[in-house]
Protein backbone atom coordinates (compact mmCIF):
# COMPACT_ATOMS: atom_id res chain seq x y z
CA UNK A 1 0.00 0.00 0.00
CA UNK A 2 2.93 2.58 0.53
CA UNK A 3 4.61 1.50 -2.48
CA UNK A 4 1.06 2.58 -4.43
CA UNK A 5 0.77 6.07 -2.74
CA UNK A 6 4.23 6.60 -3.49
CA UNK A 7 3.83 6.22 -6.71
CA UNK A 8 0.71 8.06 -6.92
CA UNK A 9 2.37 11.24 -4.59
CA UNK A 10 5.25 11.06 -7.86
CA UNK A 11 3.09 10.48 -10.85
CA UNK A 12 1.06 13.54 -9.29
CA UNK A 13 4.40 15.35 -9.11
CA UNK A 14 3.05 16.51 -5.29
CA UNK A 15 6.67 15.47 -4.01
CA UNK A 16 8.85 18.69 -3.65
CA UNK A 17 12.32 16.86 -4.24
CA UNK A 18 15.26 18.82 -2.53
CA UNK A 19 18.54 17.63 -4.11
CA UNK A 20 22.11 17.77 -3.51
CA UNK A 21 25.43 16.15 -4.80
CA UNK A 22 25.93 12.55 -2.99
CA UNK A 23 28.50 10.81 -3.03
CA UNK A 24 27.43 7.05 -4.62
CA UNK A 25 29.38 4.47 -3.68
CA UNK A 26 28.95 4.90 0.48
CA UNK A 27 24.67 4.85 -0.93
CA UNK A 28 25.40 1.57 -3.15
CA UNK A 29 26.67 0.11 -0.37
CA UNK A 30 24.55 0.82 2.44
CA UNK A 31 21.96 -0.49 -0.08
CA UNK A 32 23.74 -3.61 -0.62
CA UNK A 33 23.73 -4.12 3.42
CA UNK A 34 19.79 -4.58 2.84
CA UNK A 35 20.23 -7.57 0.34
CA UNK A 36 23.12 -9.15 2.01
CA UNK A 37 21.41 -11.74 3.44
CA UNK A 38 19.42 -12.54 0.41
CA UNK A 39 22.52 -12.64 -1.78
CA UNK A 40 24.36 -15.01 0.73
CA UNK A 41 21.08 -17.69 0.36
CA UNK A 42 21.16 -17.79 -2.96
CA UNK A 43 24.96 -17.81 -3.15
CA UNK A 44 24.77 -14.14 -5.66
CA UNK A 45 27.78 -12.36 -5.86
CA UNK A 46 27.27 -8.72 -5.83
CA UNK A 47 30.28 -6.77 -6.98
CA UNK A 48 30.79 -2.94 -7.04
CA UNK A 49 32.76 -1.39 -9.79
CA UNK A 50 33.80 2.32 -10.96
CA UNK A 51 35.08 4.88 -8.63
CA UNK A 52 33.06 6.82 -6.22
CA UNK A 53 31.51 10.14 -7.48
CA UNK A 54 29.01 12.52 -6.48
CA UNK A 55 25.78 13.34 -8.47
CA UNK A 56 22.77 15.28 -8.12
CA UNK A 57 20.47 13.43 -6.22
CA UNK A 58 17.99 13.09 -3.35
CA UNK A 59 19.74 9.98 -1.26
CA UNK A 60 16.28 8.51 0.41
CA UNK A 61 14.34 8.27 -3.32
CA UNK A 62 17.66 7.19 -4.85
CA UNK A 63 18.27 4.56 -2.21
CA UNK A 64 14.94 3.21 -2.97
CA UNK A 65 15.27 2.88 -6.77
CA UNK A 66 18.23 1.38 -6.35
CA UNK A 67 16.93 -1.12 -3.85
CA UNK A 68 13.66 -1.84 -6.28
CA UNK A 69 16.47 -2.54 -9.27
CA UNK A 70 18.81 -4.50 -7.00
CA UNK A 71 15.98 -6.29 -5.86
CA UNK A 72 14.75 -7.60 -9.31
CA UNK A 73 17.89 -8.65 -10.05
CA UNK A 74 18.48 -10.72 -7.24
CA UNK A 75 14.77 -12.50 -7.85
CA UNK A 76 15.38 -13.13 -11.47
CA UNK A 77 18.92 -14.61 -11.24
CA UNK A 78 19.86 -17.99 -10.77
CA UNK A 79 21.22 -19.30 -7.36
CA UNK A 80 25.35 -19.31 -7.72
CA UNK A 81 25.59 -15.94 -10.22
CA UNK A 82 26.59 -12.70 -10.02
CA UNK A 83 25.01 -8.92 -10.10
CA UNK A 84 27.52 -6.09 -10.74
CA UNK A 85 26.77 -2.66 -9.81
CA UNK A 86 29.24 -0.17 -11.94
CA UNK A 87 29.58 3.93 -11.88
CA UNK A 88 30.34 5.42 -15.02
CA UNK A 89 30.39 9.05 -15.79
CA UNK A 90 29.29 9.65 -19.01
CA UNK A 91 29.66 13.24 -20.05
CA UNK A 92 27.01 15.59 -17.90
CA UNK A 93 25.45 12.44 -16.48
CA UNK A 94 26.68 9.66 -13.88
CA UNK A 95 25.07 6.33 -14.70
CA UNK A 96 24.42 3.55 -12.17
CA UNK A 97 24.39 0.42 -13.62
CA UNK A 98 22.67 -2.88 -12.36
CA UNK A 99 24.16 -6.10 -14.43
CA UNK A 100 22.53 -9.45 -13.46
CA UNK A 101 22.92 -12.78 -15.11
CA UNK A 102 19.09 -13.55 -14.70
CA UNK A 103 16.42 -14.93 -17.03
CA UNK A 104 16.33 -11.52 -19.40
CA UNK A 105 13.58 -10.17 -20.52
CA UNK A 106 11.92 -10.37 -24.23
CA UNK A 107 11.84 -7.45 -26.40
CA UNK A 108 8.36 -6.90 -26.41
CA UNK A 109 8.33 -6.28 -23.19
CA UNK A 110 10.70 -3.35 -22.55
CA UNK A 111 8.45 -0.95 -23.31
CA UNK A 112 5.70 -1.82 -21.22
CA UNK A 113 8.01 -2.92 -17.85
CA UNK A 114 7.83 0.77 -16.24
CA UNK A 115 4.11 0.55 -16.01
CA UNK A 116 2.11 -0.26 -12.61
CA UNK A 117 1.32 -4.12 -12.66
CA UNK A 118 2.79 -4.75 -15.56
CA UNK A 119 4.23 -8.34 -14.96
CA UNK A 120 6.61 -9.92 -17.87
CA UNK A 121 6.06 -13.40 -16.35
CA UNK A 122 2.61 -13.52 -14.04
CA UNK A 123 3.25 -16.91 -12.88
CA UNK A 124 6.50 -16.42 -11.88
CA UNK A 125 5.99 -12.72 -10.38
CA UNK A 126 3.29 -14.55 -8.40
CA UNK A 127 6.17 -17.54 -7.01
CA UNK A 128 8.33 -14.70 -6.44
CA UNK A 129 6.31 -11.88 -4.84
CA UNK A 130 5.83 -8.61 -5.41
CA UNK A 131 3.15 -5.41 -6.61
CA UNK A 132 4.63 -5.00 -9.67
CA UNK A 133 5.04 -1.72 -8.67
CA UNK A 134 8.77 -1.56 -8.45
CA UNK A 135 9.73 -0.37 -11.87
CA UNK A 136 7.23 2.16 -11.68
CA UNK A 137 8.43 3.77 -8.87
CA UNK A 138 12.07 3.55 -10.32
CA UNK A 139 10.90 5.49 -12.93
CA UNK A 140 8.95 8.13 -11.19
CA UNK A 141 12.02 8.77 -8.92
CA UNK A 142 14.23 8.84 -11.34
CA UNK A 143 12.15 11.56 -13.29
CA UNK A 144 11.67 13.44 -10.18
CA UNK A 145 15.86 13.78 -9.66
CA UNK A 146 15.99 14.65 -13.15
CA UNK A 147 17.23 11.53 -14.59
CA UNK A 148 15.99 8.64 -16.07
CA UNK A 149 16.21 4.60 -16.06
CA UNK A 150 16.33 2.89 -19.15
CA UNK A 151 17.25 -1.19 -20.05
CA UNK A 152 18.92 -3.56 -21.89
CA UNK A 153 18.42 -7.51 -21.68
CA UNK A 154 18.93 -10.65 -23.81
CA UNK A 155 16.78 -13.63 -22.88
CA UNK A 156 18.62 -16.03 -21.04
CA UNK A 157 21.83 -13.92 -20.22
CA UNK A 158 20.29 -11.20 -18.09
CA UNK A 159 19.34 -7.42 -17.97
CA UNK A 160 21.16 -4.31 -17.44
CA UNK A 161 19.32 -1.69 -15.43
CA UNK A 162 20.43 1.85 -15.46
CA UNK A 163 19.92 4.92 -13.76
CA UNK A 164 21.00 8.08 -15.41
CA UNK A 165 21.95 10.81 -12.63
CA UNK A 166 23.24 14.43 -13.43
CA UNK A 167 26.55 15.60 -12.01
Amino acid sequence: MESLLELARLEEERVTVVAGHVQLKPLIMGTLQLFANEASQRNIVIEVIGEDVAALAHPGLLERALANVLDNALKYSDVGTKVVIGLEVQNHEIVIAVRDQGSGIETTHLERIFERFYRVDRSRSRKIGGTGLGLALVKHIMNALGGKVSVASIPGQGSEFRLHLLR
